[in-house]
């Protein structure tokens, strides 16, 4: 009797002095105050700003602290990582919210601080196949919030497809080969364009996320491929890069253009038909439902879905006026 009310008291102390008793399993009677969530993006751009919105929504909404990493200037892990570290290394973070910028080369780090006991939710883009559902180096984290990047990709094709009257040449500009999204996105691609027997996919680059190269790329295939009829550039920097080279060639409306991201820039040019196709994903939602189930984790120990899959939103010339579209660019 007397053992068991001290060992009562001992874990009432553990729980008031705010110690862990689960380890990479929530905390048991933590106050909101008590939880810190990070959000750690890919890179500065549109995209990610928006992210931000949803993740700091929903933690003011829970009342929990939210900190948010410096978004790197460039693309990678070299970029990415010691921005991570220095961030979590000041303390108090129990779960990071992160898009990794490569499916191999963060396995390492994100699984060290896994072991230190920070939970890990990957947001945008994933480690390894983004199966975390089997057993695998990669499969700690616990779940993949984003979109279906090989879906979005097979659409793409075949909205492209039906610009270009299903025939004729078509160019990929796109960004980094050992990323999830982007690499999904051409994956998608090439299997929804494989449909159309008189459509030839003539290239792909690689911009490594600089807008600037993007323009230089696809001026040089449309001077390498005269009679490229239709451009699919996957990101926010392949987009506004692929387009612009469109515009310098003065072959606007020639070359039926489908980009991914739908930025303040993007959904301008589409007004202004210089592209045709957008396709909008949802990264406020993302943000806002990693914080969601990144809480519910922390708090109760709800099992998180190992795949969360917002949808998208395609703008057109014929429906980019629409308000009820409004709240799907990135501001």
């Amino acid at each position: 009797m007397k053992k068991g009310f001290i060992l009562l008291a001992s874990l009432m102390l553990l729980v008031i002095a705010g110690a862990p008793l689960f380890a990479n399993g929530g905390t048991d009677a933590a106050t909101d105050e008590e939880i810190t969530i990070l959000f750690m993006p890919g890179i500065a751009d549109p995209f990610y700003y928006m992210m931000e919105k949803g993740v700091r929504a929903k933690g003011e909404e829970l009342g929990i602290n939210i900190v948010v990493a410096e978004f790197p200037k460039s693309w990678g892990p070299e970029a990415q990582v010691p921005i991570l570290e220095a961030t979590v290394a000041r303390g108090g973070v129990d779960m990071v919210l992160i898009a990794p910028t490569s499916v191999d080369a963060l396995i390492t780090p994100l699984k060290k601080l896994y072991d230190q006991g920070i939970e890990i939710i990957t947001v945008d883009t994933y480690l390894g196949d983004g199966d975390y559902s089997k057993s695998s180096e990669y499969s700690f984290p616990l779940s993949y919030i984003g979109s279906d990047n090989e879906k979005g990709g097979r659409e793409i094709a075949e909205e492209l497809a039906k610009l270009i009257g299903e025939q004729g040449k078509v160019y990929v500009n796109t960004t980094n080969p050992d990323v999830s999204s982007v690499a999904g996105r051409v994956k998608g691609f090439k299997e929804g364009i494989a449909k159309y027997p008189n459509i030839e996919l003539v290239g792909v680059d690689f911009n490594l996320d600089v807008q600037q190269k993007a323009t230089d790329q696809t001026l040089a295939a449309l001077q390498k491929d005269p009679d490229i009829a239709g451009i699919f550039a996957t990101n926010v920097f392949s987009s506004q890069g692929a387009y612009q080279a469109v515009v310098n060639a003065g072959l606007t409306g020639a070359v039926k253009i489908a980009t991914w991201d739908a930025t303040v820039d993007m959904i301008a040019a589409l007004k202004k038909g210089e592209v045709d196709l957008v396709l909008a994903q949802k990264p406020y939602e993302i943000g806002y439902l990693a914080v969601e189930w990144g809480y519910k984790f922390l708090t109760d120990g709800t099992e998180v879905p190992k795949a969360v899959i917002p949808g998208f939103e395609y703008f057109t010339q014929a429906n980019v006026d629409d308000p009820a579209k409004d709240e799907f660019i990135y501001k």
